[in-house]
């Protein structure tokens, strides 16, 4: 069942070599939404020197996925031992490392994952000595946390009881990032009411900071924060909001920086929710949605970036209610590349029959347009202006609107781009993401500015390492 099994058994090999302790054996893993897998897994201790030596005893399972996912980490207590709750370990003694966020084969391998967990235990010691009566309580809790280690869950107990929900049928919404944008993700998808539950992947390193904190400071309903990629599990839309904030020089540096980040967080992702809608808000946005589609092996129809939607309304906005131009904006899209290589195009053409007074009214809307473009152009897009903008998006999906948005989505075949680039284009929107790209106007401009926007973006992409 493992879908790279001599790689897979080539490194655990190597493991094997390195720490002779370790045994190895095959159980069932289960899931925090219930479902079950048969999983390779090792246990055994590590060896870590705080003043004094330790054996810290971990249990480690490999997805099937691997090596492209990393392995899920656990600590394994015996029954003198309290877990001590810090940056990389969590009271269930599950494991957080930087090396599991930023997991990438074939840099990454089960090694050196071992070695940093080494060294991070070395900083903080995650267990401690318990004395005889907190060992005592300590022995009643022992099964859980083993239940745990084991692949138990909340989730599973729920459901052998009947007492919860079964996840899947929720209408959830998991954002990745809980930088800026992210955070106002998460409150404009809550206030738009459209999900029973949002989930805030917090990936950054160490306790909870700013926004996040404050999120758990004031506890939204319906809004769990986690480290863990499996609280994601069956999300109907995951937002992917995370940039690379490293010390890149070029433009090109940023990019690959991105792309090394998509490619620790894509595939668990995809793991987790395999039949979500990823909506890609990262920068930039047409070629980090290429990335997310390729990355997760989804139908094209399922990866989608905000692209266009957030400048599409503003403009229909300004036509309407600025400039009085209200049978102009209902037809009215701004498509292409994101920033200032947009250009704006219509779905329909409601000029007149006769040539000289459609050559007129074609003058006349592209006045319009430009005066609309010139008002466009001085409005910023904000941390919380875009988490609008996904809101309305998610909640268009989640709701199955069947309503037309200017999005990030495959232009292959369109207005003759023959590469595979993501471009903003009206689509209809549904619960399983795009149903249809709507049919454009037909304007020689507006095609020349595509195709142009689509060889860049194609340039671009064959440059970085996926």
């Amino acid at each position: 069942q493992y879908k790279f099994r001599d790689l897979t058994i080539e490194e655990l090999k190597n493991v094997n070599k390195t720490y002779p302790n370790f045994t190895f054996s095959m159980n069932t893993y289960t899931f925090k939404d219930g479902s079950q897998k048969d999983l390779l897994n090792f246990s055994g201790t590590v060896p870590v020197k705080y003043g004094n030596s330790y054996n810290i005893p971990i249990h480690l399972w490999i997805l099937d996925s691997h090596p492209f996912a990393p392995p899920i980490c656990f600590l394994k207590p015996t029954v003198n031992m309290g877990i001590s709750v810090g940056k990389h370990v969590d009271a269930r003694g599950r494991i957080y490392l930087p090396y599991l966020q930023n997991w990438s084969h074939p840099k990454s391998t089960v090694i050196g994952l071992i070695k940093e967990m080494i060294a991070k235990f070395e900083e903080e010691l995650p267990l401690y000595s318990l004395s005889s009566s907190d060992a005592a309580r300590q022995s009643e809790l022992l099964s859980y946390i083993a239940k745990i280690t084991e692949g138990e869950t909340d989730m599973k107990s729920k459901s052998k009881i009947g007492g919860g929900k079964n996840e899947g049928c929720y209408n959830k919404i998991t954002v990745v990032g809980a930088g800026d944008l992210g955070i106002a993700c998460v409150l404009a998808v809550a206030a738009k009411g459209a999900a029973e539950k949002v989930v805030l992947l917090d990936l950054s390193e160490g306790a909870a900071k700013g926004g996040p904190m404050d999120l758990e400071i004031f506890a939204l309903p319906n809004v769990e924060i986690s480290k863990d990629f499996s609280a994601s599990a069956d999300s109907k839309v995951v937002v992917l909001t995370v940039n690379s904030l490293g010390n890149a020089q070029t433009y090109l540096d940023v990019i690959q920086s991105n792309v090394d980040l998509f490619r620790g967080i894509i595939p668990a992702i995809s793991h987790y929710s395999q039949n979500t809608v990823l909506l890609v808000a990262s920068h930039p946005v047409e070629v980090m949605t290429y990335v997310s589609w390729k990355l997760s092996a989804f139908p094209k129809t399922r990866v989608i970036g905000v692209g266009a939607n957030l400048d599409t309304e503003r403009f229909q906005y300004i036509l309407t209610n600025l400039l009085k131009a209200e049978v102009l904006a209902k037809d009215a899209w701004i498509i292409g590349e994101q920033g200032d290589d947009k250009v704006p195009s219509w779905t329909s053409c409601n000029l007149v029959a006769n040539q000289m007074e459609a050559m007129a009214a074609r003058n006349s809307r592209e006045e319009v347009a430009n005066r609309a473009m010139e008002v466009l152009r001085g409005k910023g897009q904000r941390s919380w202006s875009v988490g609008l903008s996904v809101a309305d998006l998610t909640d268009t999906i989640l709701k199955d609107k069947r309503k037309v948005h200017s999005v990030s989505t495959l232009a292959k075949g369109c207005c003759n781009i023959n590469s595979e680039v993501f471009l903003s284009l009206p689509c209809i929107l549904g619960t399983n993401g795009v149903m249809e790209v709507v049919k454009l106007e037909e304007d020689q401009l507006v095609q020349e500015k595509l195709q142009s926007s689509a060889g860049s973006i194609h340039d671009l992409q064959q440059q970085l390492k996926l």
